[in-house]
């Protein structure tokens, strides 16, 4: 097809790290398809007057640790100046985040196409998006106040996890068993004395085995990833420290996949990762899912490419 103008709203180019970064594999693809690569930050967009805009760096792109792209140039454009924008902005999703997720969508009638959807972003909270499925789940309590907390913890002899409604990257997660004397003490931490609702949910002893990370692409499984805890942690996730280790997908997997994927696809949420530990789901991530570039080196495979064949087929069909 014709080259297109793939943008990508994302953080420091900078940072990235070229053999893990799924932002990065994205631009990779399609920069070798022949597509022109730009991207930018969340602080350089805003409103012009008539439509959003944003100061945007076209650049080439590398897999070469600190030489991995090229300044080509850099002007304030507006948005609708692109094909296809991934919103690739890692979490928290705070104030900010939902803010850029609505002027993104100003763009005086002619908005690229979005992977993913900003209005599907805003209603897809990663830690609260897959109670719509409460049979798919382990048992949950979303909640602030710590009587509750404390007993559901009490209840569950196997142990509870606990996490911020707005984590990431196994930041803030905490386990806890029935006894605990810090109990008290980190309920008050995690919910900021009562004002903050918190995720308490029953701890899955195959976490011990890993969680598993599985890759969305249009709802289809596209390839997953086995994240093994350390032997002190409890987290899988490789930002804290988890191995990726090869898998396949279970029948039950692809039963949770099969659920999800009308939701996601009704909701324009065509690039997700979800994790799933055993038989249950326990995140939806749809903000900047991770994962891909370690999918692709255990089974020698390109999910990039099955992602930038959906952007390309969107951005044909608008044209």
């Amino acid at each position: 097809m014709a080259a297109l103008t793939i943008g990508f709203l994302m953080d420091p180019l900078e940072g990235v790290r070229v053999d893990h970064d799924s932002t990065f594999a994205l631009m990779l693809e399609a920069q070798r398809r022949g597509h022109q690569v730009r991207y930018f930050e969340q602080p350089w967009l805003r409103f012009g007057g008539t439509s959003a805009e944003a100061r945007m760096r076209t650049v080439t792109v590398r897999r070469e640790p600190g030489n991995h792209f090229d300044l080509r140039d850099e002007e304030v454009r507006p948005l609708s100046s692109l094909d296809v924008l991934f919103l690739r902005k890692d979490p928290p999703v705070d104030a900010d985040f939902i803010q850029a997720t609505q002027l993104v969508e100003l763009c005086n009638g002619r908005e690229p196409v979005f992977l993913n959807n900003p209005t599907g972003i805003r209603d897809a909270n990663e830690k609260l998006f897959g109670l719509r499925f409460p049979e798919l789940m382990p048992e949950t309590l979303i909640a602030r106040d710590m009587v509750s907390l404390a007993r559901f913890v009490a209840n569950h002899p196997q142990g509870t996890i606990l996490k911020p409604v707005e984590g990431f990257g196994g930041q803030g997660i905490v386990f806890l068993q029935p006894g605990d004397r810090n109990t008290r003490s980190l309920l008050e931490v995690l919910t900021l004395g009562g004002r903050k609702a918190i995720v308490a949910q029953a701890y899955l002893p195959e976490s011990r085995q890993g969680d598993k990370r599985i890759i969305l692409v249009d709802g289809e499984p596209c390839g997953a990833v086995l994240r093994v805890p350390a032997q002190d942690d409890h987290r899988g996730n490789m930002a804290a420290g988890g191995t990726p280790v090869k898998t396949q997908l279970t029948p039950r997997e692809l039963e949770i996949c099969a659920r999800l994927k009308p939701v996601l696809q009704a909701r324009g949420l065509y690039f997700v990762g979800i994790d799933v530990i055993g038989d249950w789901l326990t995140e939806v991530n749809v903000t900047s899912p991770t994962g891909i570039a370690e999918i692709d080196k255990l089974d020698n495979t390109n999910v990039s490419a099955k992602i930038i064949d959906v952007a390309e087929r969107l951005a044909g069909s608008r044209r």
